[in-house]
């Protein structure tokens, strides 16, 4: 007579939940990472400055496509400092010893960061220039 498979508990119990309990889980999770990056400097930097600058593209914008260019690019800084954080995070996990692919990961996720800066600021200085100086 044979044994029954032995019953593995899933590493990841997100992974078995289905509809809205998923979503639910889900949202406490993507919570939990704002909460996290908020102990990040320069995340809590910029959204203080997106505390500001959401309100002001609403009034800097003649159109909904300038509104949510100008949001959108504030709300893009943050995403990639959220992810680039994730890198710097999951790397540091591997371990503290110094290694070139450690270091390129790190680099490309401070690149990331900084051409979403210059698109943004890009974009304002766009927008301001054409509200105030374009006749």
């Amino acid at each position: 007579m044979s044994t029954p498979p032995p019953t593995h508990s899933p590493a990841n119990l997100q992974k078995t939940r289905t509809g809205l309990n998923r979503v639910w889980h889900a949202a406490g999770y993507s919570l939990e990472g704002l909460k996290a990056g908020w102990h990040e400097t320069a995340f809590r930097q910029e959204a203080i400055a997106a505390m500001v600058l959401v309100p002001v593209a609403c009034w800097l914008g003649t159109s909904w496509v300038e509104i949510a260019l100008l949001a959108g690019s504030v709300i893009m800084v943050m995403i990639v400092e959220l992810l680039n954080t994730g890198i710097e995070t999951a790397i540091d996990r591997i371990g503290p010893e110094w290694h070139d692919l450690s270091k390129r990961a790190k680099d490309m996720g401070s690149a990331a960061v900084l051409l979403a800066l210059v698109l943004c600021g890009g974009i304002w200085a766009a927008a301001i220039f054409q509200r105030f100086f374009h006749g």
